[in-house]
């Protein structure tokens, strides 16, 4: 039996097994959820998946598409990034912890067990889109794999839109569908909602095989916890490990412009100055300008 199998396998036969926390339908257990972002040491969510702070998040609304794809890739990180969306409200940005959530194809034997361990963890109703949907939190992102569906794989409408909403404050994205486009952009100007495609068709033929395991993206795998970031470039994961340094390198980033406009605008240093290698006094005076804006970040003195 090769690695990937011996790996694969009891993920998938878990389904069979007695019933789970809640939250934890599918295909990963609390300790599974754990071990696979054991990159992150902070603080977690009951079900395993690690919860950047609040503020952290309002760190990271500011953070540059260009920034994040590059600080990811010198951490190995090649596949962040996922272009080629239809959206709801381009112009406000998507920013959150994701939630993931995962459908199929259905297929009734399958189906019936996910149906029974529904009902074992006494989650809501027959419809299993909204069973991820309840248990969603102020500042997730839903991020949902449907396999590229569009008819009969519209995730949601108005009403579970409303929720969703009403849940997060955020979004969500599907790869997938949505339907009655023009109901969700008339929930609020702030709801921000990322799909393939619009169809009138209702959700059909489909089954929930797992809620905050990892899914893939077109070429992200993407993994629960991580911080999403909308731009006009496509969707950003960044694993909640690298945030802050992604947060940090965008702020750096941010302050120098906004210094070297200043100084440029006094004359005080020209465009040949502020454009190459910066002198100990150069990085001293910015990283003064920095701490009176409040922030953290520096330059180093070379």
């Amino acid at each position: 039996m090769n690695r990937l199998v011996r790996v694969v396998l009891p993920m998938l036969l878990t389904l069979a097994v007695a019933p789970c926390a809640r939250a934890q339908l599918g295909l990963f257990s609390k300790e599974q959820r754990i071990e696979f972002t054991r990159e992150w040491k902070g603080e977690r969510f009951p079900d395993g998946r690690p919860r950047i702070s609040d503020e952290l998040l309002e760190r990271m609304k500011k953070a540059k598409c260009e920034i994040a794809w590059g600080t990811m890739k010198e951490a190995g990180y090649k596949s962040q990034i996922e272009g080629g969306w239809k959206i709801i409200h381009p112009s406000e940005r998507l920013v959150g912890r994701v939630v993931t959530a995962v459908f199929m194809p259905v297929r009734p034997d399958m189906n019936a067990v996910i149906s029974e361990n529904g009902k074992k963890e006494g989650r809501v109703g027959t419809g299993q889109n909204s069973w991820v949907i309840d248990t969603l939190q102020p500042n997730d992102v839903l991020v949902v794999d449907m396999f590229g569906k569009i008819e009969d794989g519209t995730f949601a409408g108005d009403n579970l839109s409303t929720s969703i909403f009403a849940k997060t404050g955020t979004g969500f994205v599907v790869n997938g569908a949505v339907r009655d486009a023009g109901g969700i952009s008339e929930i609020s100007d702030r709801i921000r909602v990322y799909v393939r495609d619009f169809h009138p068709s209702a959700i059909a033929d489909v089954m929930l095989m797992g809620i905050n395991v990892p899914i893939r993206i077109g070429q992200v795998t993407v993994m629960p916890g991580d911080v999403i970031l909308s731009d006009p470039e496509g969707l950003t994961f960044v694993p909640p490990h690298l945030a802050e340094k992604v947060a940090d390198e965008s702020e750096l980033a941010l302050l120098t412009d906004e210094w070297g406009h200043k100084m440029l605008r006094e004359g005080k240093y020209t465009p040949g100055q502020v454009d190459s290698r910066w002198t100990k006094t150069m990085i001293e005076e910015f990283n003064r300008y920095a701490e009176a804006q409040g922030s953290k970040v520096r330059r180093k003195v070379e």
